[in-house]
């Protein structure tokens, strides 16, 4: 059978009442230190699990925290969840992962199995709930994170909000491209999520330059559209000299179409990406590319999230908080 704390008390001869405050990690000045080896080693000897749902039963806590992501296969995220895995462990919580593959019905979907308690608190990156969409675990208390692409208004609403400004970045990648010399520079994009604030960011840097935009149509954030869409441009009768890609996989995909068209990588096109995934280096040539630190992004996000959790009052207001970007500059340029 399952030891329990009362084996545990009779191995160690004390109270059950001190096996439970030195179990979790109460400091009580009646439990001397000796004490606390002894009952640790009995737990030990006994093979000692604790019964989650038990403790969750008792503290109305489940010390879970669910990440919830669009797309588990883009490397951006699993170092993402690392981030916030890692931060999470060290607080005595686990983290459940949830992929959504950016499609309404999937979010929404998470959404109930949130609402059915099994979290504490949740990381998301959400394509399609908004601020309203999510009301019901904030009036749960379940503490909620969104990881944006830009700032968003909670108003009094406790939904903190953690974001690096994709327009920005995105303005500072296509102006690294100008500095280089290039006017043609084509732009292919993902759908939902970071689309609009990439896309606007490229754009604006374009206009306040006085050039045209080469935008071709929007395809998905992955390799296949990255490929396709290239060869869209490549078939065009004048070719851009510099792609901007929407992300680091859509570069991949338009590295391949080059090659197949016979272009070398940077003399005859230039191709810039966006989240510095890890593979982003290594590829030939290593590619440059607009870095999110996402290990710090998951990071910073866990943080937030125990803090709502265990230090701030219920009714504390949406936090803002903004993480850095940084041009990453390599040999595709």
């Amino acid at each position: 059978m399952r030891p329990t704390q009362k084996d545990i008390a009779k191995l160690a001869q004390v109270s059950q009442a001190t096996v439970s405050l030195v179990l979790n990690g109460i400091r009580d000045a009646s439990v001397p230190p000796v004490t606390q080896r002894k009952v640790l080693r009995a737990a030990k000897s006994l093979g000692y699990v604790p019964n989650r749902v038990a403790q969750s039963l008792r503290t109305q806590q489940t010390k879970t925290i669910a990440c919830i992501v669009p797309d588990i296969t883009n490397p951006f995220y699993p170092a993402l969840e690392r981030g916030a895995q890692k931060t999470a462990e060290s607080n005595g919580y686990d983290v459940l992962i949830y992929n959504t593959d950016g499609l309404p019905a999937k979010e929404r979907k998470c959404l109930d199995r949130l609402l059915e308690g099994r979290v504490d608190g949740v990381i998301g990156v959400f394509f399609h709930l908004n601020a309203r969409d999510l009301r019901p675990l904030l009036e749960r208390k379940i503490a909620v994170v969104r990881i944006e692409a830009s700032p968003k208004k909670t108003g009094s609403w406790p939904l903190d909000n953690l974001y690096v400004d994709n327009a920005e970045g995105a303005k500072a990648g296509t102006e690294h491209l100008i500095e280089l010399g290039h006017r043609r520079i084509a732009m292919i994009a993902g759908t939902g999520g970071p689309e609009r604030n990439r896309i606007s960011g490229y754009l604006q840097a374009l206009d306040e330059a006085g050039l045209k935009s080469q935008l071709v149509s929007r395809g998905d954030f992955n390799e296949e559209s990255g490929y396709r869409l290239t060869r869209q441009i490549l078939a065009a009768r004048t070719r851009p000299t510099a792609i901007f890609a929407g992300n680091d996989l859509m570069a991949f995909g338009a590295m391949s179409a080059i090659r197949e068209a016979k272009l070398t990588i940077p003399e005859d096109i230039a191709l810039m990406g966006f989240d510095d995934i890890f593979a982003a280096r290594f590829v030939t040539p290593p590619l440059s590319t607009i870095s999110q630190f996402q290990y710090e992004l998951g990071r910073v996000a866990a943080e937030m999230v125990l803090e709502r959790i265990n230090q701030l009052p219920p009714e504390t207001a949406g936090r803002q908080r903004e993480m850095p970007f940084e041009v990453i500059k390599r040999q595709s340029l």
